[in-house]
């Protein structure tokens, strides 16, 4: 089956943000990225909304048709909002106020319980969620005390260790995902992935359903167009025979 993708527009409010108007029109971009054939947006609102906006969820609420993803630190303000809006999904990312991208995963081990305190009440609304995770087997048993329904596995270290070895390079996130199967829990990824590595990712990880592709995609978007950048993406979402 064809792994989603659900396209980040952190870059593209980033873009909008820099003078102050509405150009580019984030909505419209959303729009036009599920007619190009995206199956999700994604949108990950700061605390500094440097980028995306919280006032832009609840205007992409009404605006997305797909799925919307809203990725965040569960601080208390960040919580009131996907509580308001109720996207189809919402990731749970351990990250610090001022941080400049997500770069680690949640210690579900030390943090499962406080986890299972902010997921249940997400869960009771009918939005899906989801937490960041780094690809270590041995977090899955805990983030599945957790309650979460899937796990989102940090795929910058894949990324970066795709250019020298991809076969090292993907061996943890098999095993992870191996385990997350085991344990019931559907998976995501995201962090990184782009043209080169993304193929070699969705043939080997067992079990993936969904990605988040952002930055490199609306970077690719620059030489190849939206629409066409999306179909490339697309096209390597589709399992190849190996």
């Amino acid at each position: 089956m064809p792994v989603a993708l659900s396209v980040n527009i952190n870059k593209v409010a980033l873009i909008r943000n820099s003078r102050g108007a509405n150009r580019p029109d984030l909505l419209q971009i959303a729009r036009d990225l599920e007619g190009y054939g995206a199956d999700g947006i994604t949108i990950h609102p700061r605390p500094d909304e440097r980028h995306v906006k919280y006032a832009d969820a609840y205007a992409l609420r009404d605006a997305v048709c797909t799925e919307l993803n809203i990725e965040g630190y569960p601080s208390e303000r960040f919580l009131q909002m996907v509580h308001e809006v109720k996207p189809a999904q919402c990731t749970l990312v351990p990250d610090a106020p001022g941080q400049l991208t997500s770069d680690h995963g949640w210690d579900a081990r030390s943090r499962h319980e406080e986890l299972r305190g902010i997921i249940e009440p997400l869960q009771e609304l009918g939005i899906r969620v989801s937490i960041f995770l780094d690809p270590d087997p041995e977090q899955v048993a805990f983030a599945k005390m957790s309650g979460t329904d899937r796990i989102e596995l940090y795929t910058g270290p894949y990324a970066h260790e795709y250019k020298i070895d991809p076969v090292r390079a993907v061996k943890a996130y098999q095993q992870t995902a191996k385990a997350a199967l085991a344990a019931g829990l559907g998976l995501n990824a995201g962090h990184d992935l782009d043209l080169a590595n993304l193929q070699h990712f969705v043939d080997h990880v067992p079990g993936l359903q969904e990605v988040s592709i952002g930055h490199a995609l609306i970077s690719d978007a620059l030489y190849f167009g939206l629409s066409n950048t999306v179909n490339m993406y697309k096209s390597r979402c589709v399992p190849t025979s190996i």
